[in-house]
């Protein structure tokens, strides 16, 4: 009896599973997941990461077992466990979706389908997205999208035939693995498709009216933001799943009397981000490099290659000297999570008011975001570093920012403790406050709170001529067009 052995991954779920649906009608089908130290041990994997993966292969396992699939779990790297089993399996086939991830999985990737060439084992990959393997050209991206997300979705089957029995073995945990702890996580995430669907339904139904407003601010977005990140990126729940539901909720919404009118205006907002979120991974998924040197050539060099040490190491512990940063990356640090807009200032301040090259804070930031996904992380780092060649320069004002998304300071106090009494109007800047005030607060600046890393207005001036002095260069308008024709957005409604 040959076997069909579907591999999980980053799609840890059994509903809208097409390769796990095509596998068991295929014939007898068992479940595989596999902790490859080459993965879990890399820089950019956290022990958060393997605590959110666990709990989600504990309900995936019932999940499948009341469906007759048996759900095994293996330790070692992909190509000795796939020996392993076939050597106490007759595999017949591999199924999985595909996936693109960092050099270390899509280097994996490969060696696996040339090990099922090798031994002639049938592998299939499956899309599992909108993200388009072999892409010719962005023309019709987007429509090409939109029919893919409403394509029914795959109801998990239920096998009848019965795959040969073989030791289960136990999911593993941290120490069991060597994963280490970067982050200062304060509660522990729970994965699964059942907190998947419970947090879609309760952005949808209830905490996300305001969503288009309030993702902005760290004080509001972690109630409004949809909170599915995390869900996307180890696949709890798929893309297709979130959008047909946020499909259904406007079409209901238009249709209710007396609705509120934010909602309609929140719904369409997510459904756009959705496509988004899918828009960046296919830069990394049709240009794989991107992870490890710039979108545009011409920024080669731009900042020095190895990092400040100090600077570095002020950044990623938030102790920079400007409060609104060291809040913000201390909040992450804690909560495996921060809306966009704030991580879209880290990653601004480090690039150009500390001039870190964004391949060292890229891999540096990593671990400690729960919702990890290497095509948004690595297209984001570099836009927000000004290396695309295509994007608009944004270099966030830290006391702009801490002004208009955290005008009373609450979310700053809480985060920065130590400049907890200090009046709002110097908190965002304490280095500007006059020394008396600062002693009534009871702070000195240099032991209780460091003084700024950098000065803002120098820092800003220099970041600011820098980039120009690239940008008129005509090579750089050439590596533009590039960028441009290959990962450039075809909708005027979404970003390039």
């Amino acid at each position: 009896m040959s076997v069909q052995l579907v591999w999980y991954k980053r799609d840890l779920r059994a509903h809208d599973h097409a390769p796990l649906r095509a596998a068991v009608r295929a014939g007898p089908t068992l479940a595989l997941y596999v902790y490859e130290p080459s993965i879990v041990q890399a820089p950019d994997f956290d022990a958060q990461h393997l605590s959110f993966i666990n709990s989600s292969l504990a309900e995936l396992e019932e999940r499948l077992a009341r469906r007759g699939i048996p759900l095994i779990y293996r330790q070692g790297e992909m190509l000795d466990v796939l020996d392993r089993l076939r050597a106490e399996l007759p595999l017949a086939a591999l199924w999985a979706h595909e996936e693109t991830g960092n050099a270390l999985s899509y280097a994996r990737d490969r060696r696996v389908r040339a090990w099922a060439k090798r031994v002639g084992v049938h592998m299939h990959e499956i899309a599992g997205s909108g993200v388009v393997r072999r892409l010719n050209t962005r023309d019709a991206w987007a429509k090409r999208f939109e029919s893919l997300m409403r394509a029914p979705v795959a109801v998990p089957p239920r096998q009848t035939a019965t795959p040969p029995l073989l030791e289960r073995g136990n999911r593993l945990d941290a120490s069991a693995l060597g994963v280490r702890s970067h982050a200062t996580r304060q509660h522990r995430v729970v994965g699964g498709e059942r907190a998947a669907q419970e947090t879609l339904q309760s952005f949808l139904e209830e905490r996300g009216v305001d969503y288009r407003r309030a993702m902005s601010s760290p004080l509001t977005g972690a109630t409004a933001c949809s909170r599915l990140s995390a869900h996307l990126a180890w696949g709890t729940i798929s893309v297709r799943q979130a959008f047909q539901a946020a499909v259904r909720r406007r079409e209901l919404l238009q249709s209710a009397p007396g609705a509120d009118p934010r909602w309609q205006a929140s719904v369409t907002s997510f459904i756009a981000r959705l496509a988004w979120r899918d828009h960046f991974i296919q830069k990394l998924e049709d240009e794989p490099a991107i992870e490890y040197q710039n979108f545009a050539r011409a920024y080669d060099g731009l900042r020095p290659e190895a990092p400040d040490p100090d600077r570095l190491s002020a950044w990623l512990e938030g102790r920079t000297g400007y409060p609104f940063v060291d809040a913000s990356m201390r909040y992450l640090r804690a909560e495996g999570w921060i809306n966009f807009r704030m991580r879209a200032m880290l990653v601004s301040f480090a690039s150009y008011h500390l001039w870190l090259d964004w391949r060292a804070t890229s891999v540096a930031l990593a671990p400690h975001f729960l919702d990890y996904e290497p095509g948004i992380h690595y297209s984001q780092f570099q836009m927000q570093s000004g290396t695309t060649g295509i994007n608009t320069i944004r270099i966030y004002n830290p006391y702009k920012q801490g002004m208009e998304q955290d005008p009373r300071g609450e979310f700053t106090r809480c985060w920065v403790p130590e400049l907890a009494a200090l009046s709002t109007d110097v908190l965002h800047a304490p280095h500007e406050a006059p020394s008396l005030l600062l002693q009534m607060a009871g702070v000195e600046l240099g032991r209780d709170y460091p003084l700024p890393v950098v000065n803002h207005a120098t820092a800003y001036r220099e970041a600011k001529e820098r980039m120009h002095a690239v940008r008129v260069q005509s090579a750089s308008a050439m590596e533009a067009q590039r960028v441009m024709r290959k990962h450039g957005s075809r909708s005027s409604r979404r970003r390039a």
